[in-house]
C-alpha cells in the first residue's frame, strides 16, 4: 500500500519502536479505552489489539481502512475526519486515551481537539515532527515556546520520551520525529476565563518579539502597566503568568 501525499503519510515501518511506542501508552493510559488517530497499516494497532478491547481506529483514508478490515478485522474502525469527531459519541462518552503516529499536517490541530475535549481524555502519547513535539512541551524562555506551549501546558504536563530518525518511516519524512506524552493536570481551584485566557496568549505571540505591553493596549492603560512585569516578552512568561494576567484583565473589564 503506497503512501499518500494528501494524508501527509509516512507508515512507522519499525516494530520496536512501536512497541515502546505502545508500551509507554499502556502504562499511562488507566483508563482502559484506547483511540489511534491514523492507524495506517497498522503497526500500533496490532499491538494496541493485544491489551485493549476496547480500540478504536479511525483514519480518513479509505484504503487504510480496507487494510485494517482485513488484517485486523476484530478492531472497530472509523472512516471519517478525527477534527470532525464528537467525542461524546466515542465510548458512549467515557474517557479514553489518544495514540498515534499522527500526519503531520494536522498534529497541531490534534492536539487542540484533546484540549477542548480534556474531560475525555487523560493521556495522550503521540508521533509528532520533533520541531512542533518540542514546541509542545518547550519551557518559557525557549525559542520555540509559544501559543501550544501555553495552551497544551495549562491543562496538561508534556514530555518528549522518544526521539525517531527518517528510516523509521516509508517513505522516509525530510525530518525528524519524537513522540511525546501528555498527562491531563488534576483539576485545581484557579478559577479564570479561559476563552480570555486563550485569546491573550494568541494575541501576545502575533509580536512574540516584542514586549507584551504592545499586545495588551487593548486590555490595560499604560499607567495600569507600569509595573515592569510588562517590559517582558511573551515567551518569557510561565502558563501561570498567563493565568495571573487573565486573573487581573478580568477584574478590570
Amino acid at each position: 500500500m503506497k503512501a499518500k501525499k494528501s494524508y501527509g503519510q509516512h507508515f512507522l515501518i519499525q516494530e520496536e519502536i512501536a512497541h515502546e511506542i505502545v508500551d509507554k501508552f499502556i502504562e499511562a493510559n488507566t483508563t482502559g479505552r484506547a483511540l489511534e488517530v491514523g492507524p495506517g497499516l497498522g503497526v500500533l494497532t496490532k499491538q494496541l489489539a493485544e491489551s485493549y478491547t476496547d480500540l478504536i481506529a479511525v483514519d480518513a483514508d479509505r484504503d487504510m481502512i480496507a487494510v485494517l478490515a482485513k488484517s485486523l478485522s476484530h478492531v472497530k474502525t472509523i472512516e471519517g475526519d478525527f477534527l470532525k469527531l464528537d467525542f461524546k459519541d466515542i465510548f458512549n462518552g467515557k474517557a479514553f486515551g489518544i495514540i498515534g503516529n499522527f500526519p503531520y499536517n494536522i498534529s497541531s490541530q490534534i492536539v487542540f481537539k484533546m484540549i477542548d475535549n480534556r474531560d475525555q481524555v487523560p493521556i495522550l502519547v503521540g508521533m509528532f515532527q520533533k520541531e512542533m513535539a518540542e514546541r509542545i512541551v518547550s519551557k518559557p524562555g525557549n525559542k520555540v515556546y509559544g501559543v501550544i506551549s501555553v495552551l497544551t501546558q495549562a491543562y496538561y504536563y508534556g514530555e518528549l520520551i522518544i526521539q525517531v530518525g527518517p528510516e523509521s518511516f516509508s517513505p522516509r519524512p525530510k525530518v525528524d520525529s519524537a513522540v511525546i506524552i501528555l498527562k491531563r493536570r488534576e483539576k485545581d481551584n484557579i478559577q479564570y476565563n479561559e476563552v480570555l485566557f486563550k485569546d491573550i496568549v494568541k494575541t501576545s505571540f502575533l509580536h512574540r518579539r516584542k514586549m507584551i505591553r504592545n499586545t495588551m493596549k487593548q486590555w490595560l492603560s499604560e499607567e495600569e502597566m507600569k509595573d515592569p512585569f510588562y517590559n517582558r516578552r511573551p515567551e518569557t512568561l510561565s502558563v501561570q503568568e498567563f493565568i495571573n494576567l487573565t486573573q487581573l484583565i478580568t477584574s478590570k473589564i
